[in-house]
């Protein structure tokens, strides 16, 4: 299965959280995801998210991206 990259790193007149999280919640179970952020809190809640629905994930840094990726 490939993985659904969603990158939020293009200016939207919204939070990131809103096309990250949507994308987790259309995702079906097993599907990998890859949500790509450029916001720093929007991460760190993306992250405390993850750890509370128990959901183990990576951590990518590239220069000013960020991305977390993780199996739904």
């Amino acid at each position: 299965m490939n993985m659904k990259t969603v990158d939020t790193t293009s200016h939207l007149p919204y939070s990131p959280l809103i096309p990250a999280i949507l994308a987790f919640c259309e995702a079906r179970k097993g599907e990998e995801l890859g949500i790509v952020v450029d916001d720093a809190g929007a991460f760190n809640d993306l992250k405390e998210f993850l750890v509370e629905q128990g959901i183990g994930f990576r951590e990518i840094y590239d220069g000013d991206k960020m991305v977390l990726q993780f199996t739904r």
